[in-house]
């Protein structure tokens, strides 16, 4: 049996005859990678074509959507760009001490060799503890460098003093966004190597629920869920309550819907929408379907 089909196997978690949705592992890319294999690739090689609508990092396990055929793949892209994709992440960070749920409203941008920071100094960030909240005044705001809005949210499912176990909701979906927003609060999702030492076996964040609308079926909503594996619980083994983590997840309580960006109080205001077209201006062209997908 090929690799392609072992991962197939153990992870389809959603399938009809317009998407796949699988339960990625981590360690693997969904696509793009010039020297080592990916998804798209792998499944090439076994014969079938796959679109990726969106993208998680290769560090990061979970649920990815793939289109089957073209004409499914434009429209559900257009969805992760309209942000109307429902997207829950689990997340183990260190330490605890977090409130039981909070918004993340830090605006980002890319730092040199593309990394990816928040586009202020660090020591501007205001914390509300009391009410949850985590931004930065308009005034730090750096102003040489092209900034993205960016919020996240989570709520808290069990945290003792060294781990926190979070449901994060990127409401936007910038590269890196989640990982470097909870590591610039002070709770790095455990294993991460963008903040830690390299060599972790797995950076302990997971792609856990999708939703979203499926032309092909009427509109209907699609709700898909992929069960972290073992690896993402080792470092809390035995720490849980209960004996089964799937019984804690069924329980675990909703991100809060958050505000649009620069909504939280001392938060940099919203970007001033897009001036007109001019008359006569070419429009932009749209991504192509081989370009790489949102996340």
């Amino acid at each position: 049996m090929s690799e392609w089909a072992d991962i197939r196997d153990g992870g389809v978690v959603f399938e009809d005859e317009a998407v796949l949705v699988l339960n990625k592992p981590a360690g693997i890319s969904v696509m793009g990678e010039r020297h080592e294999t990916d998804l798209v690739r792998m499944a090439a090689g076994a014969g079938e074509e796959l679109f990726p609508v969106h993208r998680i990092d290769k560090v990061t396990s979970g649920a990815v959507l793939f289109a089957k055929e073209l004409r499914w793949h434009g429209p559900l892209t257009r969805q992760f760009a309209a942000r109307t994709v429902g997207k829950t992440y689990l997340a183990i960070t260190g330490p605890g001490g977090l409130p039981a749920r909070g918004v993340i409203d830090l605006p980002l941008s890319t730092g040199r060799k593309g990394r990816v920071r928040v586009a202020a100094p660090r020591a501007s960030i205001v914390a509300d503890s009391g009410g949850g909240t985590w931004s930065v005044p308009a005034s730090e705001v750096f102003g040489h460098v092209r900034t993205y809005p960016s919020v996240t949210a989570f709520a808290t499912v069990w945290q003792d003093g060294p781990h926190a176990l979070l449901a994060v909701r990127p409401v936007t979906g910038r590269r890196h966004q989640i990982r470097v927003h909870l590591a610039w609060i002070g709770h790095q999702v455990e294993g991460d190597p963008l903040f830690g030492p390299a060599g972790a076996s797995r950076t302990l964040l997971h792609s856990w629920r999708l939703a979203f609308d499926a032309a092909w079926r009427g509109g209907a909503r699609v709700r898909a869920e992929a069960a972290p594996g073992p690896g993402f619980w080792a470092p809390v083994a035995g720490l849980l309550p209960g004996p089964d983590p799937a019984a804690l997840l069924a329980s675990a309580p909703a991100p809060p819907e958050p505000p649009p960006p620069g909504a939280v109080p001392g938060g940099r205001p919203p970007a001033a929408p897009a001036p007109p077209r001019p008359a006569g201006e070419r429009p932009r062209r749209r991504r192509p379907p081989g370009s790489p997908p949102p996340r």
